[in-house]
């Protein structure tokens, strides 16, 4: 797309006429006042294409109109007045055209039939010299006239080379249409127009009207008035709207595919003042930010310095205080309220999450990076490094790099977490070995533990909890940790070594209590007594299996066996029933081993699970007839 700009009444519309047959002054005000007020859009046949022109007002007060156009183009048409030379706005147009990365220029020294050839080349030189300073080196001039068609098809030409080196479009993964008009039509409902910048959009797709969120779907499209199944970006577009009210859209709004852009209240910038600015630019002042067909107010923080002089570059954050719906990589202007004026121009590099230290080294170097940086893939890298141990999801990932998640291959050598959060290579190491210092720390200062609670990881000082139970479920899948219910610990760490002797000491008291109980054991809720340590001595005693957890479910509570005590229990067994082909019930064991029903019952419910028993109604059976292999006998001890 290509912008026609330059100083008021310096015939742009005439120009655009001549050249394409289309009168883009379509308002009642235009034709009776002689000027342009609203863009004007004509389509330009060339060899080999077409191009979509875009004749901007030129008059000081329609700036913001002019803005709105000129965040899409790709090239600029200037047009001089042959006569009146370079004039305010011009410079203008051609400032705010090179603030927002127009670097592709043509100059039309208009109405030269009107004066003399020498004027007419002083002109050209003018203007040129205006491109070479704002950045559009090597721009050709062409004297024409609308009126007698001089030069007209050397400038259809210079223009027809735009069309065959078109500036590269990357692919965003998501449409994004900034609406400069909103009406509606008998039988197509809500009508929305404006220059597709990003994605595609074809007939069906669901979108959103932001901000807001207002979900709706494309009803039909067109393109210069004929109907299309798809537009692509770059193109002037009008959208049929379904599910979408007249009164609820409105020119400034934008419509994007559902559910990838937030609002932002903080914007990372890199920004430019034009060398031909009459002040420089200061931290702490107001503005009224323009990109898209969007005007918000907002505050210029710089994070380098005070000032940012004329023809000077520099990184800053942007202060919305109403919240702005924009994409990554957008680029905006920056104008003064009153007297109006453009001050700056740039890209956004990302919605910001914050407010950003001043003169801090990692923020300067971040967004210096970002600002020198057009791959998306570096882009991604930067912000994952940036992030940290924080780390950062797919989705907002995607959003600091103003692409759709499913357009975003994480950077190279990111981990990704359990969540699907990533994590960069080195935060994601720094992560894991913080995670399993704490586990070994734990383990250390508990041995008779089963690990560290999963909930300890939230203690974890700028690890988020989220991603420390991420990492511990990576290291788990990896052997690296080993989880026992809610607990983590080392797998092949020797707990025994790690004893002390109050912990032997304990561990030796207790094991005692209960191997001299047999199958009586004592309570192990009253053993406990309330303590941590005697409650985690009798889970470790359960853990290596000196003691067996069975279940009183009468009375609703445990009751530990000691591992002699179920031995003797199947020795007694297999040696009286081993023949009892009939099955034996619960009274009868019991008597055999000297025990009430309280302990009888969980000791067969457990020899059932086991598969030493099988229960057959009210009776029981060896499961396998004989007497069983019998653990190895030991000194008792459990370390």
């Amino acid at each position: 797309m290509v912008g026609v700009m330059g100083h008021i009444d310096h015939g742009k519309t005439a120009l655009v006429r001549a050249l394409t047959g289309t009168d883009t002054d379509r308002l009642p005000e235009e034709k009776a006042r002689g000027i342009s007020i609203a863009l004007g859009f004509a389509r330009l046949a060339v060899p080999g294409g077409a191009i979509d022109l875009v004749d901007m007002p030129g008059h000081e007060r329609f700036v913001r109109t002019m803005v709105s156009g000129a965040t899409g183009l790709e090239a600029a048409l200037l047009v001089v007045d042959a006569g009146e030379g370079v004039r305010p706005q011009t410079v203008e147009h051609l400032a705010i055209a090179a603030l927002i990365g127009v670097r592709r220029a043509v100059v039309a020294v208009a109405r030269c039939d009107l004066v003399p050839a020498e004027r007419a080349a002083q002109t050209a030189a003018e203007a040129q010299d205006l491109c070479a300073r704002l950045g559009c080196a090597a721009a050709p001039a062409v004297a024409v006239s609308a009126r007698t068609g001089q030069g007209l098809a050397a400038l259809t030409a210079h223009l027809a080379a735009l069309a065959r080196d078109p500036a590269e479009r990357p692919d965003h993964g998501f449409a994004w249409l900034p609406v400069d008009r909103v009406f509606a039509v008998a039988g197509f409902g809500t009508v929305v127009t404006g220059t597709l910048r990003r994605g595609r959009l074809a007939v069906g797709d669901p979108v959103e009207l932001l901000p807001g969120g207002r979900p709706a779907r494309v009803r039909s499209l067109q393109i210069h008035g004929a109907a299309v199944d798809a537009a692509t970006p770059g193109r002037r577009t009008a959208v049929a709207l379904r599910g979408v009210e007249r009164a609820h859209a409105a020119p400034g709004m934008a419509l994007a595919t559902p559910g990838l852009l937030h609002p932002a209240h903080w914007l990372d910038v890199v920004l430019s003042v034009p060398p031909v600015a009459a002040a420089p630019l200061d931290t702490g002042r107001p503005v009224r930010l323009l990109f898209g067909t969007t005007e918000a107010e907002a505050r210029v923080r710089l994070l380098d310095g005070d000032r940012l002089e004329p023809g000077a570059e520099g990184v800053a954050q942007l202060r919305c205080p109403d919240g702005v719906t924009v994409p990554a990589g957008e680029p905006f202007i920056l104008r003064a309220g009153s007297p109006p004026a453009t001050l700056a121009g740039g890209r956004i590099l990302a919605p910001a999450p914050a407010r950003r230290r001043r003169g801090d080294p990692a923020t300067l170097g971040l967004l210096g990076a970002l600002a020198a940086t057009a791959d998306p893939a570096d882009a991604a890298a930067l912000h994952l490094r940036a992030a940290g141990t924080a780390g950062l999801d797919l989705p907002a990932l995607a959003r600091a790099v103003g692409r759709a998640p499913a357009a975003v291959a994480p950077p190279a050598g990111a981990v990704t977490l359990p969540g699907a959060l990533l994590l960069d290579a080195a935060a994601a190491r720094q992560a894991e070995e913080r995670v399993l210092a704490l586990v070994t720390d734990h383990q250390r200062r508990t041995p008779t533990a089963p690990g560290l609670p999963r909930e300890h990881l939230r203690s974890l000082p700028g690890l988020p909890a989220a991603v420390a139970e991420a990492v511990a479920e990576r290291l788990t899948a990896a052997g690296r940790l080993l989880r026992d219910g809610a607990a983590l610990r080392l797998p092949g760490a020797d707990a025994d070594r790690l004893l002390s002797d109050t912990d032997r000491a304990l561990l030796a008291a207790l094991e005692e209590a209960f191997r001299r109980a047999g199958l009586t054991p004592p309570d192990a809720a009253a053993v406990a007594a309330g303590s941590r340590r005697r409650v985690q001595a009798l889970g470790y005693l359960l853990r290596r299996g000196t003691l067996v957890r069975t279940v009183d479910r009468v009375h609703r509570r445990e009751i530990l066996f000691h591992r002699d005590a179920l031995a003797r229990a199947r020795r007694i067994l297999s040696r009286h029933l081993a023949d009892r082909r009939t099955g034996f019930p619960v009274g009868e064991a019991g008597r055999l081993l000297g025990i009430s029903r309280k302990f009888c019952v969980p000791l067969l419910e457990h020899l059932d699970a086991t598969g030493f028993t099988r229960r057959d109604g009210d009776h029981r059976v060896l499961a396998e007839p004989g007497t069983p292999n019998e653990p190895a006998r030991g000194d008792g001890r459990v370390w």
